[in-house]
């Protein structure tokens, strides 16, 4: 039962990360700067900051639910095998500062917002 509820998460994530990538091509021009996936992985690296925080620290929470958000949702939402062929698209087209940039903001963008949301939750909050 784990592997299905670790499916459904997925599932989950997946057509999130798929909505704003639809989002992304409405809005911004997608070969300019992939918005999208930067989006993603930077709000999805501050839900596993309070997830890591609220859910993991505490014994109480079914190891399944866990799994299903931490694993199957939050990990298929962000994509690093995306991030990585954005990164190679935009080399390709000569846009090696972008590339650059966008891999900054990707790492350290990411690390602080699981910072923020890990040390901004509180840990009274748990259930």
């Amino acid at each position: 039962m784990t592997y299905f509820f670790i499916g459904i998460g997925g599932i989950v994530g997946s057509l999130l990360r798929y909505l704003i990538s639809t989002l992304n091509e409405l809005y911004f021009m997608q070969d300019a700067f992939p918005f999208g996936t930067l989006v993603a992985n930077l709000t999805g690296a501050f839900l596993i900051g309070i997830f890591t925080r609220t859910f993991t620290e505490n014994e109480k929470v079914n190891r399944t639910l866990v799994l299903s958000i931490g694993t199957g949702a939050i990990g298929s939402y962000t994509t690093m095998s995306t991030l990585s062929t954005e990164t190679i698209r935009l080399i390709e087209h000569g846009e090696i500062i972008l590339a650059v940039l966008y891999i900054v903001i990707s790492l350290i963008g990411g690390l602080a917002a699981s910072w923020f949301g890990y040390y901004r939750t509180y840990r009274k909050a748990r259930i």
